[in-house]
Order: C-alpha cells, then structure tokens, then sequence
C-alpha cells in the first residue's frame, strides 16, 4: 500500500469539492458537471436498475436531478469525508469516501437524504482529474461492498 503525497491529497479534495459545487444551489451546471466525467465513464449506485455509460448518459441523468431538485424548491448539498486516496502503478487514483445527500427547504430543518459508501476511479485529465468510474452504495441497502474492479486493483 503507498500513500499520495499531501499535494495529492489536496488537489484530490479540492476537486470534489468544485465537481460538487457544479450541481449545487441556483447556478447549477450539470453539464459543467458532467465534464467532470470521462467520455466513456460509469455511474452505478444502488439506487439504480442499471449503471449509467457514457458521459451523455450520465449527464442526461444529472440534468434531471437537478431539475427535479429545483422544482421541489430545495438547497440541497453534499458532504464527502474521510477520503482515501491510492495511487496506481498507471497514474490515476482509486479512492473510497462517505457521502451525505442533505436537503433544506426554504424556512426549514435540514434533513439527510441519504448516506452512502462511493468508490471512485480517477484518471489524469488536462492537469486535475476526471472520473472514470464511480460506485455509490447507499448504507441499509446491504449492498456496501467494495466494487470487484477496486478490490482487484485494475485500472480499466
């Protein structure tokens, strides 16, 4: 097992915060969001029948997201903490977090959506990172599990 460098670490945090930023609040830019995403990336949580291939689909996906999310009237955020980042022989970086999905309607009381396990694969792209791969297990689903493809080290 080798650590990243602290510098790593940081541009690592640095662009969850900004990829998240992207489809939060009234200046939401799922397509700016999307970018954040490999052109042949994958998207699979619990949540869904099916992962999302391809950033188009993945964009598709978020674009509705955040419409629906405005319709509903809420500021809605996330939290990621205690990031892991692994660096691979190939240069990109396999990382593991916990995620908060918050809500908050106006004039009310935060309330947590969801609470998830995510495992990312990220690859160099123009200086920073993009994701190639994102795995988001929902807790309670029973399905929190390290996905084959991060357990196995490959860099597909």
């Amino acid at each position: 097992m080798s650590d990243v460098s602290a510098q790593v670490y940081a541009d690592v945090q640095q662009f969850y915060a900004r990829q998240m930023n992207l489809i939060e609040g009234s200046d939401a830019d799922p397509d700016a969001w999307a970018e954040t995403f490999t052109e042949d990336a994958v998207f699979e949580a619990s949540s869904q029948e099916r992962p999302e291939t391809g950033r188009a689909a993945i964009r598709a996906s978020v674009r509705a997201g955040v419409a629906h999310i405005a319709a509903q009237g809420l500021d809605f955020r996330h939290w990621f903490g205690m990031l892991d980042v692994r660096p691979q022989s190939d240069g990109s970086l396999r990382t593991r977090y916990y995620a908060l999905a918050m809500a908050t309607p106006a004039g009310g009381a935060l309330g947590v959506r969801g609470s998830s396990l995510c495992h990312d694969h990220l690859v160099p792209a123009g200086g920073g990172w993009r994701v190639r791969h994102r795995s988001v297990r929902a807790d309670g689903t029973g399905d929190a599990t390290t996905p084959v493809e991060a357990r196995d080290g490959a860099t597909g």
